[in-house]
């Protein structure tokens, strides 16, 4: 089966893009992979603090995760997966991509700021044409029934 990569942080165009991720899932038989990255810590030195953060982080992607798996269960019949990586967010994105073969879409969401569409999206088109599968970018400010159109 193949599935659906999105990624799960704190910017609000993640929004839209879990939700057409499980929309085009759930429109062609696939499945939803949620990766959540956890940057690399400041406080290494401190290392009771370091692992005390750590752990505050994977409560909090997991208590998000909820949110939207039960949406995507509900809504659209999908279970996502959760995969919680540690490292720089787009070498975790590229290498979830390189060690899961099912993986066939990576979809991002792009800011709609004037700051442009978000790290993510900046870094991950840079290298779109070596990737071995498409991305799918979609517009932060997209309606619901403009993103039910479309998938």
């Amino acid at each position: 089966m193949r599935k659906f990569l999105v990624v799960l942080d704190d910017s609000r165009e993640c929004l839209n893009a879990m939700r057409f991720a499980a929309m085009r899932a759930a429109n062609t038989g696939g499945g939803v992979e949620i990766l959540s990255v956890i940057p690399p810590d400041e406080f290494n030195h401190w290392i009771g603090v370091g692992a005390m953060m750590r752990e505050e982080a994977r409560e909090r992607i997991e208590v998000h995760y909820e949110v939207f798996a039960k949406w995507m269960r509900d809504r659209q019949g999908i279970d996502p997966g959760l995969v919680i990586r540690e490292g720089q967010p787009v070498d975790e994105i590229l290498a979830q991509i390189h060690e899961d073969p099912s993986i066939g879409v990576l979809v991002l969401g792009a800011g709609t700021d004037k700051k442009g569409p978000g790290p993510l999206v900046t870094q991950l088109t840079k290298s779109a044409g070596n990737l071995p599968i498409p991305i799918t970018i979609v517009p932060g400010d997209l309606s619901k029934e403009k993103l039910e159109a479309i998938t």
